[in-house]
């Protein structure tokens, strides 16, 4: 008898044990965990239309007075960037113009042409805390390469050295959906170099040009 009422004990033991998680589990979702979450890429591009506004400093050596000038442009732009972590992120960008140079302070006129080519890499740290606002500020290098130098008017031919400078930016994504947003970024390139020229009657002529250009964009960012 005794035997009998412990095993009717043990048994209603055993089932208020079981009937406690049943419970419990009855106030939770039901989660599928075959549906899980994807990671974001590392991998982000943007087009933009960049304005390039030049600073313009510089001249020919030894004449005070001389004053050298290349024209703003409107360029495509684009860039790839490589998210080492949510928050910073190395970007490349890639674009090329045509500009015209010209010398106000002699009254030259216009004196030639060039294609620039400027590939800046900068390291950047992205604001993640904004939601689908995602503002970002960016330092590095850039090297500008002159190409197809033209000389114009009083000069036969030029030459534009390239060179290295550093590069500032800042600016910010606003992310319509997981992989598609609109982009605003601003720039600054500092950038000065030298130059050499041969004029109409054959004489050399050497100088500065300070460029540091502004560049102002703005276009559209897809996440991978």
């Amino acid at each position: 008898m005794l035997s009998k009422t412990l095993a009717q004990t043990g048994i209603a033991a055993l089932g208020l044990l079981l009937a406690g998680p049943v419970a419990q589990a009855a106030d939770y979702q039901v989660v599928d965990y075959t549906e899980a979450p994807v990671a974001a890429s590392r991998w982000q591009v943007r087009a933009r239309a960049v304005f390039v506004g030049v600073e313009d400093e510089g001249g020919i050596d030894d004449l005070d007075d001389s004053e050298l000038d290349f024209s703003d442009t409107v360029i495509p732009e684009i860039d790839i960037s490589y998210f080492f972590t949510p928050n910073i992120a190395a970007e490349l960008i890639l674009g090329t113009t045509y500009t015209d140079v010209s010398e106000e302070g002699l009254g030259l006129g216009d004196v030639g042409s060039t294609w620039v080519l400027p590939p800046t890499l900068l390291l950047q740290y992205h604001f993640t805390n904004f939601g689908k606002f995602q503002p970002y500020v960016g330092a590095g290098i850039n090297y500008t390469i002159f190409y197809e130098e033209e000389g114009e008017g009083a000069l036969a031919s030029m030459d534009i050295d390239d060179a290295f400078g550093a590069a500032v930016q800042v600016g910010f994504d606003y992310m319509v959906n997981d992989h598609w947003g609109v982009n605003f970024d601003v720039k600054k390139l500092f950038l000065e170099t030298e130059w050499e020229a041969t004029t109409v009657a054959g004489d050399e002529l050497t100088g500065d040009a300070n460029i540091n250009p502004w560049l102002i964009g703005a276009g559209v960012t897809y996440r991978f």
